[in-house]
């Protein structure tokens, strides 16, 4: 159901005893962010608000009071954000930008201090691991490198990402959503930073296939020279920590796609064509 769909989520709350709000609604991926930026906009942004609207009057004890600022009891919100709100670090320190997902950020604040709500927000580095779409670095390259054709990669490949394995993502979550501290935002990263290149040349040993089928292409527009994370919060206040090496981690993604293929053969032959050659051009 799409979270703009304002009756939709009235029902939904209506019909369902709902306690918590995870907010992993969103528009994904840079490339399509610059292409269609209108629908970036409504979706993580308008959709926020309206998820937080229907979340507020269903949780308060008076829902029809709007002074009233008092809760259910164990109901809370909790938004999935990212660490490009921070914006790129060209050398030291701890932190691309994403001004939908920074203004959803911001609206998630704005109800905790306007209408005393409950909420929690999530920022995290780079996710990879099984069921990842393969307009993601790391899919795209085991798709291709599999079937021996040219990997795209922007511009010199030096872009530095902090790697965050999804089930340890996803541990974090259920972390922060227990133990969280009401209002209070964490961040959460996986202690793994590569270069994009760097990722390309592993895939490829692993796979066994030449380094010549690295193509550089034109970078993109807006592109952010390293992303990071501190996760001091989160680990040091909550306990979490996360349980994959990276090296674990991407020899279970890379053996998990290459023993996964019809599913990602359904999808690269869908809509992935078009949008594959409008980002990387005609390469074989």
């Amino acid at each position: 159901m799409n979270i703009c769909n304002r009756k939709g989520l009235e029902k939904v709350f209506k019909e369902y005893s709902i306690d918590y709000v995870v907010n992993f609604a969103a528009e994904s991926h840079v490339d399509r962010s610059i292409e269609q930026p209108e629908i970036f906009l409504q979706t993580n942004i308008i959709g926020t608000q309206m998820l937080l609207d229907t979340a507020k009057h269903h949780w308060k004890i008076q829902p029809n009071d709007k002074y009233c600022t008092d809760y259910k009891d164990g109901v809370k919100f909790l938004q999935i954000s990212t660490d490009e709100v921070y914006g790129s670090l060209i050398h030291e320190g701890k932190f691309a930008y994403s001004a939908s997902k920074a203004s959803a950020d911001m609206i998630v604040r704005a109800y905790k201090e306007t209408y005393k709500m409950p909420i929690n927000i999530t920022r995290c580095s780079n996710n990879y691991g099984p069921y990842q779409f393969p307009e993601k670095l790391i899919p795209l390259m085991i798709s291709n490198c599999k079937n021996s054709k040219d990997l795209p990669v922007y511009g010199d490949g030096m872009q530095i990402r902090d790697w965050l394995h999804v089930e340890d993502h996803c541990s974090a979550i259920d972390t922060v959503l227990h133990k969280g501290e009401n209002g209070q935002i964490y961040n959460i990263g996986g202690d793994n930073e590569k270069t994009n290149i760097e990722i390309v040349r592993l895939i490829i040993d692993k796979l066994g296939k030449s380094q010549d089928l690295i193509k550089y292409v034109k970078d993109r527009l807006g592109h952010d020279k390293r992303y990071a994370i501190d996760n001091t919060k989160i680990t040091s206040g909550l306990g979490w920590r996360p349980s994959y090496t990276f090296e674990q981690g991407i020899n279970e993604t890379i053996d998990w796609y290459l023993n996964n293929t019809d599913w990602v053969e359904d999808i690269i032959n869908g809509e992935h064509k078009n949008y594959y050659k409008n980002m990387y051009g005609e390469i074989s």
